[in-house]
């Protein structure tokens, strides 16, 4: 076996693990929701109908605590998936780094800063959603109980598909390359610190759109996976752009519809 082809090789190899390990990632994060959100499916109608008539309590610790919890790993897996083809990229251009001696950065490193940026979006999400239930703008199944919130979220999100800092966000999600070429730094700490700057621009990206979760129920899986479905394809599909931009408008329109008919 010639040095090119045992190169060749190892990068195959370090693709399947790196996909084997997003995969498996991704897998537990949707196993999780789903099992919550089965729990919450098995909720008597007369215990909604009773905590929708009670009085709002605070939250407690624990309960901050689970909710946090939950965003979290929701993040993980519709965020991940559209973070792959940068992470397999990093994870290519490592592995040529380190057979020729260079110092190199790990992938892992890289993956920390990406979801150390979404857990912190996540504890942001949280804290939104505590003051929107203390305010009685919830159900108790985490569905927006208010028209004007609703078509509020709907046209906001419309309204940032077309602004600047939408594209210059989803221009740097859509070029792995140009990225990792631009903004290289070695070891695990430059790693790191690459996947807090993904991780930011990635939800400079699609922050508005996960606050639709509020929207369509937050443990609705139905709608978390449509709105998964569709940052992947702005991300990667080469009908991203213009597909984010004609969403845009039906946000719009649709916010607008849901107000006046509020």
């Amino acid at each position: 076996m010639t040095e090119d082809s045992a190169l060749q090789s190892l990068l195959k190899r370090d693709r399947a693990i790196v996909l084997a390990g997003l995969a498996g990632a991704t897998a537990l994060a949707w196993i999780y929701l789903v099992v919550t959100a089965a729990g919450m499916g098995d909720m008597p109608a007369t215990m909604g109908e009773a905590m929708a008539m009670a009085q709002v309590k605070p939250w407690g610790a624990v309960d901050f605590a689970l909710m946090f919890l939950m965003w979290a790993v929701m993040m993980v897996g519709m965020m991940v998936p559209s973070a792959s083809p940068m992470i397999l990229l990093f994870a290519t251009i490592s592995r040529k780094q380190r057979e020729q001696g260079q110092p190199f950065a790990p992938t892992g490193a890289f993956v920390s800063g990406y979801i150390a940026v979404w857990t912190g979006f996540s504890l942001v999400a949280t804290t939104l959603q505590w003051a929107l239930d203390q305010a009685a703008l919830l159900s108790p199944m985490m569905v927006s109980t208010s028209p004007l919130l609703g078509g509020a979220l709907l046209i906001g999100a419309g309204i940032y598909q077309w602004t600047p800092l939408k594209h210059a966000c989803l221009k740097r999600c859509r070029s792995p390359l140009g990225f990792l070429m631009r903004g290289w730094r070695k070891g695990a700490g430059g790693a790191f610190a690459m996947g807090l700057e993904h991780g930011a621009f990635c939800v400079g990206c699609c922050w508005i759109l996960m606050g639709l979760l509020f929207l369509g129920g937050i443990m609705n899986l139905l709608w978390i996976a449509a709105i998964a479905i569709f940052v992947l394809a702005e991300k990667a599909a080469p009908f991203g752009v213009p597909a984010g931009r004609v969403s845009g408008l039906l946000l719009v329109l649709a916010g607008l519809f849901v107000v006046v008919q509020s």
